[in-house]
């Protein structure tokens, strides 16, 4: 990387004896798409306003392009935001909303009205600025809230869930446009959201927060094929986990028994050794259904389907391998009817089969 453009050193936020955020430490690349992801209170909204100066950090140091922000007010760091509620005046038009901030610059009216008309056609909504908020659509709303925000060409663009008000199909059709407006701009975008499916699509690096900490911090490919904790593995999408612990370890494979006698395996991670507690994680799609014992298979589990849906482009199976032991998810491309017990007769088994390198081995 070269001079990160954001900085973020131990940075803590403390409300009496609450840590909010925990001695956040990484960078952000220029011209990023990053975003912070996590549950509601994990802290990622209160990191991104200490970023903007709308809090001050209890403890750390952050710099935005090599400059230490200090106590900087927000108008006067290289950032901007974009808020859930958008926050547009409704007595002034579109047109007013986007050169607010330039007025407060001093700009002169030509410049202004130059710098407005380009934040309109790049947000496409050419010919609309003497609108009012409220004859407006939803992602109309959004898009002036954007053009309000890049027209005073930040370095840095704050969102905080910005797509949350929007149905999922207008959100689907933000998404697009935002991540095409953030590489046209080429500018720095720090994105806050809960939904792990906006953050994989969107982001080119994803920071996994919980209890007001960063777990991990990878790309959204990395994240999704391997976790480095229990929780990230079960925060993004779907994961079945098989407890147990590490009998043996062989060719770089590590064997886990997860019942006495039955063992499951993975491949071995750094540090791991026989005797410990560990946990194998498995997505739902990367599990094959047989009806009968197959061979040659590494791990392959027998259990009980106990129901099933069809989804369109894939069904999903739910089946029990232990009893008192969560079921385990299954999901099947491509099938034309709905999978569920009837499917395998009355109490029929099946056997659950993945490959090796399909598990993520994680220490509990």
């Amino acid at each position: 990387m070269t001079q990160p453009m954001i900085s973020l050193r131990s940075v803590s936020k403390r409300f009496g004896t609450f840590a909010a955020v925990d001695a956040a430490t990484f960078d952000i690349a220029p011209g990023e798409f990053f975003s912070l992801l996590g549950p509601s209170g994990c802290g990622k909204t209160t990191l991104l306003r200490m970023i903007g100066g709308f809090e001050r950090q209890t403890e750390g140091d952050i710099l935005i392009d090599g400059e230490p922000m200090g106590v900087r007010p927000p108008n006067l760091r290289p950032t901007n935001m974009v808020f859930q509620s958008y926050a547009i005046f409704p007595h002034l038009d579109i047109a007013e909303n986007i050169a607010y901030g330039l007025i407060n610059r001093g700009l002169d009216k030509t410049s202004i009205a130059k710098k407005v008309d380009q934040a309109l056609e790049m947000v496409r909504l050419t010919g609309l600025g003497g609108r009012r908020a409220n004859q407006l659509s939803g992602g109309q709303r959004q898009r002036v809230a954007l053009a309000r925000a890049i027209v005073c060409e930040p370095k840095v663009l704050l969102l905080d869930e910005p797509l949350g008000a929007l149905d999922k199909k207008l959100r689907e059709e933000m998404q697009i446009e935002l991540r095409q407006l953030q590489k046209s701009l080429g500018i720095t975008f720090i994105f806050v959201t809960h939904d792990q499916e906006e953050a994989l699509s969107l982001s080119d690096r994803i920071a996994v927060m919980a209890r007001g900490k960063v777990l991990q911090i990878d790309t959204a490919t990395a994240l999704y094929e391997r976790p480095n904790c229990r929780e990230v593995a079960g925060f993004i999408g779907n994961m079945n986990f098989f407890e147990g612990r590490i009998s043996s370890i062989a060719g770089g494979t590590a064997a886990i028994e997860i019942a006495p006698g039955q063992h499951v395996r993975v491949s071995a991670t750094e540090g791991a050794a026989p005797g410990q507690a560990a946990i194998v994680a498995v997505r739902p799609e990367k599990i094959d259904v047989a009806t009968a014992s197959p061979s040659g298979m590494q791990n392959a589990i027998k259990a009980r389907p106990l129901a099933g849906s069809y989804l369109g482009d894939r069904s999903l199976l739910l089946a029990e391998w232990r009893e008192g032991t969560p079921p385990i998810s299954v999901s099947l491309q491509n099938r034309t009817t709905a999978i569920g017990p009837e499917t395998f007769g009355s109490g029929s088994s099946l056997w659950l089969t993945w490959p090796v390198e399909a598990g993520v081995l994680l220490h509990s």
